[in-house]
């Protein structure tokens, strides 16, 4: 099961990547000083990145607690 949490500790990071990425993204749009209507559209495409990259971190971080709980 050791498998198993290497796997989940490489999707934890990657999720928490691209959470942290999802927030640049934003810190930057806002530093533009955009308009309701572009600021919107920005926060628009960010959130999906950010749904899935919590999303990959959740099962990550229980894949983690499987293989030890497994293992």
């Amino acid at each position: 099961m050791e498998i198993l949490v290497w796997i989940g500790a490489a999707a934890t990071v990657a999720g928490i990547a691209g959470i942290l990425w999802s927030v640049a993204l934003v810190l930057r749009a806002r530093r533009a000083g955009l308009d309701d209507a572009a600021m919107r559209a920005r926060m628009a495409r960010a959130l999906p990145v950010n749904v899935a990259a919590l999303l990959l971190s959740i099962l990550g971080l229980l894949s983690v607690l499987m293989g030890v709980l497994l293992g």
